[in-house]
């Protein structure tokens, strides 16, 4: 397929939309722009591959964090929105497509694992959604935030032999983990090192993909903590009436995000997922656009914690969620958790959180 570069670097030098990928080239907010834009990907990397499953996922997957999937309420997590999973979605069919041309025939993944890779993708953060039966007593998705990938895994048990990819149960359920911090990353043993290397990309671009957002600082500074504090996280119940505060505020959460970055960097980007990230770089001729897209927020994080100008941090990023009044829902838990504490012994603590 023709694929024009010239006409991609006329796009990505034009001011970058807030809800387009890092090339500024494919609209992350639509589930029907990503997946034409992974069906391109793959037609040319796995000539001859059927995509009807593919296809279904996409839509299965719009159905659930629209609210419209059987059983399910629809997404109410501010952060882990509907974009955060298309954009990390693409992402993973780009570096899935770099890691196949660059390696040994015998070595590549192949169509299936390929199309196993971008279903788990779709589905990681399923394990926000509510179910309507089963999480009655939640009222927010993100209360589930230390568990959430557990419960991704189980809906990817449930789901997957409803598409016909029964066979495929066993490893997108483990490799799932990749994305969070509930399962020693060490201890996941897999059969075929192929398998685990599909972890590393899907691990690798759920990072780099929320990392590079063009808002990822106000996300960070107005969702991820909400959904921080809802999930216990921002303050943690230490034992009864004593908590431990790991993140005052949304700006307090911006200010230990550049040790985050270089702690996920070392730990999570260069040493467990082997540096894949750099596959990327295969289809941009060298050049990466989600590590560059990173770098630039944290020189501007940096900017603005140095000259104490909030005012830097200025963009107003569309919400994509499923639920009416989403974002005034999870707000006012915010405040009646946080007023709650009132009159109880609070203790500082600064240990990183990796937001994932």
């Amino acid at each position: 397929m023709y694929h024009d570069k010239h006409k991609e670097r006329r796009i990505m030098s034009q001011d970058r939309r807030n809800d387009y990928d890092v090339t500024n080239t494919v609209h992350v907010s639509s589930p029907a722009a990503v997946r034409n834009a992974v069906h391109e990907l793959f037609s040319e990397t796995f000539p001859g591959m059927s995509y009807d499953k593919l296809w279904l996922a996409f839509y299965d997957f719009e159905r659930l964090f629209t609210g419209r999937y059987p059983g399910y309420s629809g997404c109410d997590t501010t952060y882990h929105d509907m974009q955060h999973t298309l954009d990390m979605t693409l992402a993973v069919a780009r570096l899935v497509v770099g890691y196949e041309r660059s390696v040994e025939p015998s070595d590549r993944l192949g169509p299936g694992r390929a199309q196993m890779a971008i279903v788990t993708s779709l589905f990681h953060d399923a394990g926000y959604i509510r179910h309507e039966l089963r999480d009655k007593d939640f009222s927010n998705g993100a209360q589930f935030t230390l568990y959430h990938v557990s419960r991704s895994a189980d809906f990817l048990r449930r789901y997957l032999p409803e598409l016909g990819m029964s066979k495929d149960v066993g490893i997108a359920s483990m490799i799932v983990h990749f994305t969070g911090y509930e399962l020693d990353l060490d201890k996941i043993e897999l059969d075929d090192p192929r398998d685990i290397i599909c972890g590393h990309l899907i691990g690798t671009a759920d990072l780099i993909a929320q990392m590079a957002d063009r808002c990822y600082l106000e996300k960070c500074r107005d969702r991820l903590y909400n959904e921080f504090v809802v999930g216990g996280i921002a303050v943690e119940n230490a034992k009864p009436g004593e908590y431990m505060v790991r993140y005052k505020s949304g700006k307090d959460l911006l200010r230990k995000t550049p040790a985050f970055y270089q702690q996920v960097t070392r730990d999570r980007l260069h040493s467990k997922f082997n540096r894949v990230y750099r596959y990327a770089e295969v289809l941009y001729g060298g050049q990466n656009p989600y590590i560059d897209a990173i770098r630039n927020n944290i020189t501007h994080l940096v900017r603005i914690l140095e000259s104490n100008d909030w005012s830097l941090l200025r963009r107003e990023p569309a919400y994509f969620l499923g639920i009416a009044n989403a974002v005034q829902d999870i707000e006012r838990l915010v405040a009646t958790q946080l007023a709650s504490l009132t009159g109880t012994s609070i203790k500082n603590d600064q240990p990183l959180l990796m937001p994932s």
